[in-house]
């Protein structure tokens, strides 16, 4: 691809309502959880959150935040400095985030990319439910 291709392409990647998140969000709604989306007032601006259970959803993709040990992430062949630099700084931006909220009593669930594949989803979803519910109790703890 020239240079101007790869803009393109790059240009129409979209951060909000991207199809990872739409099928945490779709999973969520089914089973009964309501939520707000991307909500400025939440340090981070998560991707989910449920004020109910004080827990905030990052749905990462692996490529954009880095994902360690994940075949979705492969760092890129061209223009290596900047997309080593970029993913980098994302992962930093991610760990301030998640001790931000963690600082103001919020609970952090990050759900990877890799995580939704439609094998594993239900395993995941059954996860973060378990997450969800545990974080609840804590929070009406006498």
């Amino acid at each position: 691809m020239t240079p101007q291709q790869r803009h393109n392409c790059m240009a129409h990647i979209r951060g909000k309502s991207t199809k990872p998140e739409l099928l945490v969000r779709r999973w969520l709604w089914n089973h009964g959880y309501r939520y707000r989306l991307n909500v400025k007032s939440v340090p981070g601006k998560p991707d989910i959150v449920l004020r109910k259970y004080r827990t905030a959803i990052f749905v990462n993709g692996c490529f954009w935040h880095g994902h360690n040990g994940c075949d979705k992430y492969v760092a890129p062949k061209s223009n290596t400095d900047f997309w080593i630099n970029k993913i980098e700084y994302n992962k930093e931006r991610d760990q301030r985030n998640y001790n931000d909220l963690h600082g103001a009593g919020w609970h952090v669930i990050v759900i990877w990319e890799c995580q939704l594949k439609k094998t594993i989803i239900e395993s995941t979803m059954h996860d973060v439910e378990h997450m969800l519910s545990k974080n609840l109790l804590e929070l009406y703890k006498p």
